[in-house]
């Protein structure tokens, strides 16, 4: 794994680490932490099953039955909890966390999470909106793993010239793990995602829907489907439970983002005959090459 080494003589940027959700992306942050700075303590909150699971794969080390309990003596304190829930825990988080504490969470919209936490963080523990930019379409911590985050941006809201020294070291240990850090604001966030990555969803979703709806009784079109179609259906195995609130944080984006595909979609469809198609292939290969160099 890349990354900056951790040595024995350094100590740790964190010493005892709270993971509130240890599902795929707590489950896979508290792995990266564990592996490459083994001297920081992580105890996790989450259901009774999730956290037997958590505790068998060496995501944490101890297991807590309340948030107080989880975040008592942590100076960070990470929250993976899809939006809803999130917003949710803040008040107690904000409550029950150290004056020294830095708390960041990693939901996928930025604008509701952090003026929530603006009203509840005024003083003592520092807040930290974040969102890596990396996942899977299966959730869950028997799915985490520490190279998740790896190579992939991780976008932190705010400015690192202004941010608090307890966010600068934050945005350190996620190079140190060989994660892309990101700064902006909460507004452009939301609109970006909502472009790269809400829009895809809800595509994936509408093209289920048409194969499912024109396939018939002979099983056509659906059984001569071969890999681009499972491509471009890959992120239909999304479950609704982790988008449902995703979305409702996000509608303004995400509508605006539809209307510009559809315009997209309309162009395609009146110039299928068109020179001008072959321009929007030669676009769309330029980006296709831009996004494998990221790779």
């Amino acid at each position: 794994m890349t990354g900056k080494p951790y040595t024995m003589a350094s100590a740790p940027p964190f010493r005892r680490a709270a993971i509130i959700g240890t599902g795929l992306i707590g489950g896979s942050f508290a792995l990266a932490l564990r592996h490459h700075f083994p001297d920081t303590f992580l105890v996790g909150f989450d259901r009774p099953e999730v956290l037997d699971r958590a505790l068998a794969r060496g995501a944490i080390q101890e297991a807590a039955a309340s948030i107080e309990n989880t975040v008592r003596e942590a100076d960070l304190v990470y929250v993976a909890l899809p939006v809803g829930e999130t917003i949710e825990s803040l008040p107690a988080i904000a409550n029950s966390a150290e004056a020294y504490a830095l708390v960041t969470d990693a939901a996928s919209t930025k604008r509701t999470v952090c003026k929530v936490a603006q009203a509840h963080f005024a003083k003592g523990a520092c807040f930290l909106g974040g969102h890596p930019m990396a996942g899977k379409e299966q959730s869950g911590i028997d799915h985490a793993e520490a190279k998740l985050f790896r190579g992939a941006p991780y976008v932190l809201i705010g400015s690192q010239e202004n941010s608090d020294e307890r966010c600068k070291k934050f945005s350190g240990l996620l190079r140190d793990m060989g994660v892309k850090p990101v700064w902006c604001d909460a507004d452009t966030h939301d609109w970006a995602v909502g472009i790269v990555s809400h829009v895809p969803q809800l595509l994936s979703l509408a093209l289920a829907r048409v194969v499912q709806d024109e396939t018939d009784e002979t099983g056509l079109p659906l059984s001569l489907a071969g890999q681009g179609l499972q491509d471009m259906l890959r992120l239909s195995g999304s479950s609704y439970a982790v988008w449902r609130d995703i979305l409702l944080t996000n509608i303004d984006n995400v509508s605006r983002a539809l209307d510009r595909l559809t315009q997209a979609i309309d162009f395609l469809r009146t110039h299928l005959s068109s020179k001008e198609l072959e321009q929007e292939f030669e676009s769309a290969n330029e980006l296709h090459k831009l996004l494998r160099g990221q790779d």
